[in-house]
């Protein structure tokens, strides 16, 4: 009763859990912040993810926004603010959610960028329609007739999962010849944004527990339009506040920095945006080109991470820089960004990452004799551009890490050279990552920092 009356005067956003010194009892309560409890055999834990949860017991109740649990080791009642009483909803997690083991690898983040073909495969697996050139998302629930008549697309995100809506955003356009936006959910709520109810929302997250995106998610649902998830965690808040959209099966990630559900997340919507390209704009027969290229994207990292090219010695040019600044074109600007965000989270090295061309309105004047730019230029419709933005860096004595596919002329341009193999341009960002996501790693290493547990970090972000 104490803690429901002072729940009553609480402002804000919360996830509670209250001790008693006479009493073997925990009350607990959330509302905004997400509260896991697991139900084990005569004991109970509680967490704001389930991942915590995975290692001791795979039975778990969400709590919800207005609800308390008061807990015992054997019981678990629990109760709305206003006293009502109902019985817990049980959520059985999946199995692949059980501790992750390192095996042969010195850290997780390693382990998890070596586990992107693998979790690629899984993510497209049955998603596909090969006869028909399309992708086949059931969780959608959108019949072609629904998707033809829809006006625009937003998509919601924050750090790596914006970075993964932005590059949706270039496809869903490119295929679908629909506007697509892609927003930073922090700021969209508090933007008042205008909602046409007829016009699709994903709310793109790895935890489903993003704190800023939910707001964004319930901002979209109290002015009368629908959000469809782009999420890993199975039952997770936005999971469950969105209902239905697109798990991207990238399993379990330990490490902090995240990289296969990066990857995970790009191939979900690439798949998102052929099925609404085929109902609008785009052919089968390049329907059926998009379907070979993403079906190819898994073997084509393995073939990359068997010869990954001067990795080290682009290390040697970046750990001891003042700042490193990334660059592409096109649909490699929000690469760039993932580039960029990675080597900032897990090495400390200040950080800028631009669209290539506007480089030269302001970045410019950052570059000095050594300083290192890291490029990406996978050969589409603006590799001639890029390498002009390769000519101006150089002429200011800056020196060029380019990633590049293999067998191209634009090579010459460069100091250190990474090539990658040939692939679909719309597809290039699922491969063109990699070698950033492996110099921001080894980096780290270099610099003596933590790779897994990077500091003022975490991975399920439950905080506005």
């Amino acid at each position: 009763m104490a803690v429901r009356r002072t729940l009553h005067l609480a402002r804000g956003t919360w996830g509670l859990c209250v001790l008693f010194l006479d009493h073997d009892v925990i009350v607990c309560a959330r509302n905004g912040s997400p509260l896991i409890i697991g139900q084990g055999d005569d004991e109970m834990f509680v967490s704001s993810d389930p991942h915590a949860l995975a290692p001791y017991t795979h039975r778990v109740v969400f709590l919800e926004d207005g609800e308390i649990a008061t807990l015992t080791n054997t019981s678990m009642k629990l109760s709305t603010l206003k006293g009502k009483n109902f019985n817990p909803n049980i959520t059985v997690l999946e199995e692949d959610w059980g501790v992750s083991e390192l095996g042969d690898y010195p850290h997780y983040m390693l382990k998890e960028i070596y586990e992107q073909p693998d979790a690629l495969r899984h993510c497209i697996s049955g998603r596909l329609d090969r006869v028909g050139g399309n992708g086949r998302l059931g969780g959608l629930k959108l019949e072609p007739r629904d998707l033809a008549k829809v006006p625009h697309v937003r998509l919601l995100g924050c750090g790596t999962a914006y970075n993964a809506a932005e590059i949706g955003q270039i496809m869903i356009e490119k295929l679908a010849r629909i506007p697509a936006v892609a927003h930073i959910s922090s700021e969209f709520r508090h933007n008042d944004p205008v909602i046409n109810p007829n016009a699709l929302h994903f709310a793109v997250t790895q935890s489903g527990e993003t704190a800023d995106t939910l707001s964004a998610v319930k901002e979209i649902h109290l002015k009368g339009g629908s959000v469809y998830g782009v999420v890993n965690v199975v039952g997770s808040s936005i999971a469950r506040e969105c209902g239905k959209g697109v798990y991207i099966h990238s399993g379990p990630e330990q490490a902090v920095a995240s990289t296969k559900a990066f990857s995970n997340m790009v191939a979900a919507l690439s798949m998102f945006a052929l099925q609404v390209g085929r109902s609008r704009a785009t052919s089968k027969e390049q329907g059926k080109q998009l379907i070979n290229g993403l079906q190819e994207i898994p073997h084509l990292i393995e073939e990359y991470l068997e010869d990954q090219g001067p990795i080290l010695e682009a290390v040697e040019m970046i750990k001891d820089a003042k700042c490193v600044l990334f660059l592409g074109r096109g649909i490699s600007a929000p690469v760039a960004k993932e580039g960029a965000l990675k080597l900032m989270e897990i090495a400390y090295i200040p950080c800028l990452a631009y669209p290539a061309g506007e480089m030269k309105h302001g970045p410019i004047a950052l570059l000095e004799e050594g300083s290192p730019v890291i490029f990406i230029a996978p050969n589409d419709h603006v590799k001639v551009k890029t390498i002009s933005a390769i000519h101006e860096c150089k002429a200011r004595g800056a020196r060029v890490i380019l990633i590049h596919e293999k067998g191209d002329d634009i090579a010459n341009e460069a100091d250190i050279s990474i090539p990658i193999p040939p692939v679909h341009p719309l597809l290039s960002p699922l491969l063109t990552v990699i070698p950033m996501q492996l110099i921001a790693y080894h980096t780290a290493l270099a610099l003596g920092c933590n790779v897994d547990r990077p500091r003022n970090l975490a991975k399920s972000v439950t905080v506005e």
